[in-house]
């Protein structure tokens, strides 16, 4: 009896510790989604297979996300070639002629969409606060998900290592 203690005790340990491995190396896949661009543009997220996806959860009166707006709009002109689509949400909450007045008035190069009844926001978790971003790499599972402002830097090391990946 004490020695199969001695072996079953470590086999459950190392089961355990494989499966906690193997949970957290799943992740996270992007929401069977259609986003819905201020152009009328219809974009599904599974048609971006094949490209680093950058979801941004944002607001005309989010002082954040006006602040890091120049630098999406920088970021989405170095890396737009290379594979990176972004999709601007405005939140449902934001009035869609301010949206639409943001986004010609900023000349916004990347898809933009207002979530005028809330279907973009739940299908990501229920997003309540902006900025919020999910990046997505080229088979579609998340590999960044961000609350408050991101690291631009950090992002372009990001950009560059899962650009150069073929997938």
């Amino acid at each position: 009896m004490e020695n199969i203690r001695n072996y079953f005790f470590p086999l459950i340990i190392l089961a355990l510790i494989g499966l906690l491995a193997f949970s957290l190396s799943q992740k996270p896949s992007a929401p069977d989604v259609t986003f819905i661009t201020l152009d009328g543009e219809k974009i599904r997220m599974s048609d971006l297979k094949g490209k680093i996806v950058l979801v941004n959860f944002w607001a005309t009166d989010c002082p954040g996300c006006i602040k890091e707006m120049p630098d999406l709009i920088k970021t989405y002109n170095m890396y737009k070639t290379k594979g990176l689509e972004i999709i601007a949400v405005a939140m449902p909450y934001d009035p869609p002629a301010q949206v639409l007045n943001y986004q010609k008035e900023k000349a916004l190069p990347f898809h933009v969409m207002h979530d005028g009844l809330g279907e973009v926001t739940a299908k990501f978790g229920g997003v309540s606060l902006t900025p919020t971003a999910f990046i997505f790499d080229k088979n579609g599972n998340r590999i960044q998900h961000t609350i408050g402002e991101l690291d631009f830097a950090k992002l372009q090391e990001l950009l560059n290592k899962e650009l150069e990946q073929t997938g």
